[in-house]
């Protein structure tokens, strides 16, 4: 059994009952592995050093523990081959779509539209639906290797849709429907797609929305394709006429059909997730079948002690990867919660209130919600029953000291995991332990089977702030870029260190715990002082008087200049919004941090996932050209960038 010392140091918000310990997956693998005749020790710790020591024996038998079936031939768990290059389970075959679909009973699925219609499909309907749908495929002559692309939002026609995709070995790729043309384009053109299963329109914001126009324009550039799905149950925009065949979801659907799964090798391509696309054309990013298998079953059984029979609820689009961990939800056994539109539709308390009459038990939302729940001074305990509410999964960006004792002062006495991983491995890199106590403002572990360090310019070991690294291979690493000769991928994360995994996170190891200080491809770096983005937001963001912010430091010349890009909460003129912030900057960080601008503007850019559009913003400040910075169509308000755009026109008009 495991337990845990509770340090002294460190504002401690959360203990886990001791008497709870032995029934969290990190007790329950630490008995797998005790009845094995393998000793981890006592401590969270001790289990994840042992998974670090000896790779090979800890990912083989977490895959016992997790139930994974192999087939093929039994060999070593990994390569001598040094990362990328590491093949993990070699002449081993497996599927992810039986992983999901097999063994498991009762509800699946619970899907709720913006306007609050609920359905649920039960395991045996999903296995019913996956298994006519995949012979629907095949009769099109899809075969392992094809491409099925879709255009679809977070329904359960989606969730079909990949693993009838996976069960025949052909590789899945999902763009959200309200992505721009061009960003759609980007990305599918890419993968030559032979299927597409799309819906014609959707609803956001209380409206469905028309999307036809869009999608004659992408397949118009998308001349491989074969067939064509339309889902349009969720609105009532009809389908377009296309060049390659088409039906209707519900005719795809209708003719019953035997449940198979091929056998491919573990490192056959699953999907292709797509990074944000805001700088160049978007990275294809191959994950295969056994890597995002193990490392997904790995972050919900540990990371998020989730178990079957649970509900689980993530706030993402299907456009990033927390909903492929949705989806994956389903490999424990447990329902996945899906919300279509916007989540946060007519107001912020709508995911708390889905939450709750849901019997939500491992919630995951991003922290610049957290944050927005705390200035709109929400009492999600107070609103709604959350009894069933054991775990809230934060993500997306740091989770600053207030949004912490907000959670636990509003939301209830549950386990709160921050943590932080990425697209390109499917999976976190820290991350939590219900074993372990919250301290505020930190994650609190390192993730089993990752080997991840603060490594200083020079490649030194670190405790204190710097790059984010891996220095030894994890299964999901990502296969390849598609349609990349290895370069790209070489250049995106082991050109800083060669052969050592670079991240681009600054991080942090202190004895209270884990901090991430933001992207390192943005960092401020004025007269030599590097400084963090995700201090100034800590700070700044933490006010009443803002919104949102966004600071970058762009080097122009001979001249650095950093501006903060401020929305104010509304209501807040900008000579008290200034004043605030400064004092702030100076009671809290110091003079250093200041800005040498303030500007307000109506809002701050993101990509469609959420990400603060900084490095995008900063090469506008040194004269790039709006196309060169970002696909538009991937912003969640193109017209809001342009904005800065003419801000930095002008600037760089009047500048000497």
């Amino acid at each position: 059994m495991i337990t845990d010392a509770l340090a002294a140091d460190g504002e401690v918000i959360w203990r886990p009952e001791p008497q709870e310990l032995a029934g969290t997956g990190v007790g329950r693998f630490a008995d797998f592995l005790g009845e094995r005749g393998i000793d981890v020790g006592t401590g969270y710790d001790e289990l994840w050093q042992w998974s670090v020591d000896e790779p090979e024996r800890f990912w083989e038998h977490f895959a016992g523990f997790a139930g994974v079936e192999f087939g093929g031939t039994a060999g070593p768990v990994c390569s001598a081959d040094p990362m990328p290059h590491t093949r993990w389970f070699p002449g081993r075959t497996l599927n992810f779509a039986r992983h999901l679909l097999q063994g498991h009973e009762g509800t699946a699925l619970i899907g709720i539209s913006e306007d609050g219609k609920r359905e649920e499909v039960s395991f045996e309907e999903l296995r019913q639906e996956v298994a006519a749908l995949a012979a629907h495929l095949r009769a099109r002559g899809v075969v392992a290797g094809d491409r099925v692309a879709a255009i679809l939002p977070n329904v359960a026609e989606a969730v079909t849709g990949l693993l009838a995709a996976a069960s025949i070995g052909a590789i899945w790729s999902v763009c959200a429907p309200e992505f721009g043309p061009g960003a759609i384009i980007s990305r599918f053109a890419q993968l030559d797609p032979k299927v597409v299963i799309a819906a014609p329109g959707y609803m956001l914001g209380g409206k469905d929305r028309d999307r036809r126009a869009e999608l004659e324009e992408i397949f118009a550039q998308l001349p491989t394709v074969e067939h064509v799905i339309w889902v349009r149950r969720h609105t009532s925009t009809p389908g377009i006429a296309t060049a390659a065949p088409a039906v209707d979801w519900e005719r795809a659907v209708a003719e019953p059909a035997e449940l198979a799964f091929a056998d491919v090798e573990f490192s056959h391509p699953l999907w292709v997730l797509f990074s944000s696309g805001t700088t160049g054309i978007p990275k294809g990013i191959v994950h295969g079948h056994g890597g995002a298998l193990l490392e997904e079953m790995k972050m919900l059984l540990i990371h998020s002690d989730l178990r079957p029979g649970e509900r689980y609820l993530n706030v993402a689009s299907t456009s990033w990867v927390l909903w492929n961990a949705i989806v994956s939800a389903l490999g424990v056994g447990a329902t996945a919660v899906l919300v279509d539109g916007n989540p946060t539709f007519p107001s912020l308390d709508r995911v708390w209130q889905i939450a709750a009459a849901e019997s939500v038990a491992v919630l995951g939302v991003g922290a610049g919600f957290v944050h927005s729940c705390a200035k709109a001074a929400l009492v999600p305990m107070r609103d709604h029953d959350l009894g069933a509410l054991k775990s809230l999964q934060v993500t997306g960006s740091p989770l600053s000291a207030d949004g912490y004792r907000w959670v636990y002062g509003n939301v209830g006495d549950i386990w709160l995991a921050s943590m932080s991983g990425g697209t390109d491995i499917a999976s976190i890199f820290v991350g939590g332990s219900p074993t372990l106590p919250v301290r505020v403002g930190y994650i609190q572990a390192p993730a089993l089977g990752v080997r991840v360090e603060s490594w200083d310019e020079e490649g030194n070991p670190t405790r204190g702030k710097g790059e984010l690294v891996v220095t030894a291979s994890m299964p999901s690493m990502p296969l390849s870029f598609w349609g990349d000769d290895g370069s790209r991928y070489h250049e995106s994360y082991f050109a800083t260190y060669p052969g050592v995994w670079r991240h681009g996170d600054f991080i942090e190891f202190t004895s209270s715990g884990i901090l991430i200080h933001g992207r390192s491809d943005s960092t401020l770096n004025r007269n030599g002082l590097r400084l963090g983005s995700a201090d100034i937001y800590a700070v700044v963001e933490a006010l009443p008087e803002v919104a949102e912010a966004l600071v970058v430091g762009a080097e122009l010349g001979t001249e650095y200049y950093m501006p903060l890009f401020v929305q104010l909460a509304e209501g807040v003129g900008e000579e008290s919004g200034r004043t605030a912030i400064t004092r702030a900057i100076r009671e809290h960080l110091s003079v250093r941090y200041l800005p040498d601008e303030m500007v307000f503007m109506r809002g701050i850019p993101h990509t469609r996932t959420g990400k603060k559009l900084e490095v995008p913003v900063k090469r506008l400040l040194q004269g790039a050209a709006m196309d060169t910075v970002a696909d538009l169509g991937s912003v969640d308000d193109p017209e809001l960038l342009k904005e800065y755009a003419r801000f930095a026109s002008d600037r760089q008009a009047v500048s000497p």
